[in-house]
């Protein structure tokens, strides 16, 4: 599902015009960014959580002139789904459909 599915998806689901799901979409998009860029985390109760991980230094290597480098210590953006999100996936889902025709 993307996020033209999800919009349409909503709409048809609550009524509201697809514009003013989009619009509300990318309002909670741009919510979560800032928070996680301020470095505070966000919590849906009962869906999961947007956190902030740490990534330790490491040694890497540049492939095309095969030479060591150093990547700092950095921190990405993850999401921890809620136990009761993860227990209703388990129990619904029980085989993933077919890659085909899909892109990524």
């Amino acid at each position: 599902m993307r996020k033209a599915d999800l919009v349409v998806s909503v709409s048809e689901k609550t009524g509201v015009p697809k514009v003013d799901v989009l619009v509300a979409m990318e309002a909670f998009f741009k919510e979560v960014k800032i928070s996680l860029s301020e470095g505070e985390n966000v919590y849906i109760r009962g869906f999961g959580s947007f956190i902030i991980k740490k990534r330790a230094k490491k040694i890497g290597r540049h492939i095309k002139r095969n030479v060591a480098i150093e990547i700092p210590e950095h921190f990405i953006p993850a999401f921890k789904p809620a136990k009761i999100f993860v227990e209703q996936v388990k129990s619904k889902v029980t085989s993933l459909p077919s890659d085909e025709g899909t892109e990524d």
